[in-house]
């Protein structure tokens, strides 16, 4: 039996823990069944699922945080854990109050502290030894070790160490002497973050890391866990920092842990075959009940056919039975949800001029003229500190202290969400009675789904508001706010607090909204599905790059690399560029916008093609159940002429939808080739 603390297993070189057979229960419901899995030095191991499957109670349980029911857990000896949960339990316990930033870093070097310690403590009982004999020896040897140790650790150059990764998660030097205390939830997170890291442990447990990390403190997270020598196991939904920091995925499903080779593009590719595999049994069995059910119902009251009715209540009970009964839990319903179309707008749907501001004598904009059209999609990028939710906040009138002109266009209507100003709902009301009282007449059938998709499923849409999470809060005023008729949606990390399914519902839904939308995120994959225009902010200065996020990287690392080359291409491009003295086909000048209006009336063309093509597939999919529930019946399947022609319609409808798949993949390719230009 599991006792709820990891006992040590024979001692060898480097870290390592296994996990056997470990199950837990939380009253009627199984979160664990007999799941096993191993983490050594070099492990790049991920934790998947749907929210609520047991992921941070497997995290939990293998730290010792929690006791399993049954089961082992087996650390080799010497073995470092370190454990960094999310968010909230983090804020839960302020240990680190009162202390300057400097000072809670060093704290990451307890167990070394306490190594300085014994030494102190052997060097004085070899001072006070009278003679060389047996307990000098040991005294010596032991001495020795942890030096040893200590000087391996890298405690002598820790200045550096805490310097390097407290700057690579975002702090500046002037806050080195900052109090704790001072710092924001999302720093105190990174805080936390750099204590586990600068610790260097044998085996790193790390829930949601990139929660409230930015592009750039992602990018060093992503290298520094690239060149950690220990082992690692991860749970995050950002999709492209799984992408490059595992190679290994572990899923837990309905209690059961699997795992998969590869990064997590690997493992969703095979597990999306999987799923479409588990999808068909699932129906053929729901169908296979209801058959025995009408079948049931015909025959129970006939004496003549009792013995028959009997046998099918027995076939009933064994599909019902658990291990037999397929479950499809609602994570994995693929789900498509549709916003209320946006009211009709001119073309420009926001102009600001000369945008500025400052906060004291820190200028975070300057002389900004931005123009944003209907249909495009704007990611605003840069550094933390840059000014992006200033600017957001400035475009959604939110803040109307600042330089510059504000206009919108004729009949825009503006939708904003900000993780710190949305409007979060509260008072006592149901959840679902709260969205049913607000929705549009026409989305009122389909809010469960919408809800679903947002993560309230099942019970919890009768949830009370008040007693939601602020997470669970942010949730629920993203997706009130997308039921609102507007067409300018402005979002401040709208994918905060979603998990990748759910992220995946919202990118389809935004991709099909034919307003105009601006945002701010730091999920990668995100904004490179989204976005058609970037503006780069940093302190006082801007770019705007004609192009999605993809290619402002791409950008970027050709101007790094071409050096002087690079500065020169920058230096065209360089705060918000005037077409006068561009060279033609430069970014900013009439031709390259000109070329740009044609590449998005192209997307735009090719997004409804790919929209009909789509459409006709359902349309065709549809028909075919139709003809396929004609060929099970009697009066057909018993008609030879009814059965021919039955069969004829069944196999052009085939062929018409294998035509239309293959002409929907071209499309597909077609607009990939052309968001990428």
């Amino acid at each position: 039996m599991f006792t709820g603390s990891p006992h040590e297993a024979r001692q060898s070189a480097g870290g390592h823990i296994n996990v056997s057979r470990i199950s837990l229960a939380f009253g009627d419901r199984d979160i664990l069944k007999e799941v096993s899995l191993s983490l050594a030095a070099g492990s790049r191991a991920c934790l998947a699922g749907a929210n609520g499957s047991g992921k941070s109670t497997l995290m939990k349980v293998i730290a010792g945080k929690a006791a399993a029911d049954s089961g082992d857990l087996a650390v080799r000896r010497g073995t470092r854990i370190v454990y960094l949960p999310q968010l909230d339990t983090v804020l839960e316990k302020p240990e680190h109050q009162g202390r300057k930033l400097r000072d809670e870093a060093e704290s990451a070097y307890g167990a070394i502290h306490a190594m300085l310690e014994k030494m102190e403590a052997a060097g004085r009982e070899l001072e006070n030894a009278k003679d060389g004999g047996r307990r000098t020896a040991p005294l010596l040897e032991e001495y020795h070790r942890l030096q040893e140790a200590v000087e391996s650790s890298g405690y002598y150059r820790r200045e550096a160490e805490i310097a390097m990764v407290l700057g690579g998660l975002g702090f500046s030097e002037e806050d080195l002497e900052r109090t704790t205390g001072e710092f924001s939830g999302g720093w105190q997170m990174r805080i936390a973050l750099a204590k586990v890291l600068l610790e260097k442990p044998d085996i790193l447990l790390l829930d949601e890391p990139t929660n409230y990390l930015d592009i750039e403190a992602r990018s060093w997270l992503e290298t520094w866990l690239g060149n950690f020598s220990g082992g690692c196991l991860l749970v995050s939904h950002d999709r492209y920092f799984l992408d490059v920091t595992v190679n290994e995925v572990y899923e837990l499903f309905q209690g059961r842990l699997k795992r998969y080779a590869g990064n997590y593009s690997a493992y969703e590719k095979i597990r999306r075959t999987e799923t479409e595999s588990l999808l068909k049994r699932y129906a053929a069995q729901r169908e296979e009940i209801a058959r025995t059910e009408a079948l049931i119902r015909r025959f129970r009251y006939k004496a003549s056919k009792a013995a028959f009715a009997q046998e099918l209540v027995k076939r009933l009970e064994k599909m019902e039975s658990p291990g037999i009964r397929i479950e499809i839990p609602e994570s994995m319903k693929r789900i498509s949800i549709k916003f209320p179309p946006p009211p009709h707008s001119g073309r420009v749907v926001l102009s600001l001029e000369g945008g500025g501001k400052r906060y004291g004598n820190r200028r975070v904009l300057s002389g900004l003229d931005l123009t944003v059209e209907t249909g495009e999609r704007l990611v605003v990028a840069g550094r933390n500190g840059a000014g992006k939710t200033t600017l957001l906040r400035i475009l959604a009138g939110a803040d109307r202290h600042f330089e510059g002109t504000l206009k919108y266009g004729a009949g825009v209507a503006a939708g904003y969400f900000s993780q710190d100003t949305a409007e979060r709902p509260e008072g006592g009301e149901r959840i679902i009675d709260l969205f049913e009282a607000e929705a549009p007449t026409a989305l009122i059938p389909g809010l469960r789904d919408m809800l679903g998709a947002f993560l309230f499923r099942g019970d919890d849409v009768y949830k009370s508001v008040s007693i939601l999470s602020g997470g669970e809060k942010s949730r629920l005023a993203l997706l009130r706010m997308l039921l609102k008729p507007v067409n300018l949606l402005i979002l401040d990390e709208p994918t905060n607090h979603l998990d990748l399914n759910s992220k995946d519902i919202l990118l389809d839904a935004l991709r099909q909204f034919s307003g105009a939308i601006v945002f701010v995120s730091h999920d990668r994959s995100f904004m490179e599905a989204l976005s058609t225009k970037t503006l780069e902010l940093s302190p006082g200065r801007h770019r705007l790059f004609y192009g999605d996020y993809g290619y402002y990287l791409d950008r970027l690392t050709r101007e790094t690399a071409e050096g002087a080359a690079g500065k020169t291409e920058a230096a065209e491009m360089k705060e918000a560029p005037k077409e006068a003295g561009l060279p033609a086909g430069a970014p900013g000048s009439g031709v390259y916008r000109e070329q740009e209006k044609r590449r998005q009336a192209l997307i735009r063309r090719l997004e409804r093609q790919e929209a009909e093509i789509l459409s006709a597939l359902e349309a065709l999919e549809k028909e075919r159940r139709e003809l396929e529930e004609d060929l099970a019946r009697p009066e057909v399947y018993g008609n030879g002429e009814k059965a021919r022609l039955a069969q004829a319609k069944f196999g052009a409808v085939l062929s018409a939808i294998e035509e239309k798949n293959g002409e929907w993949e071209r499309r597909a390719e077609e607009l990939h080739e052309a968001r990428r230009r």
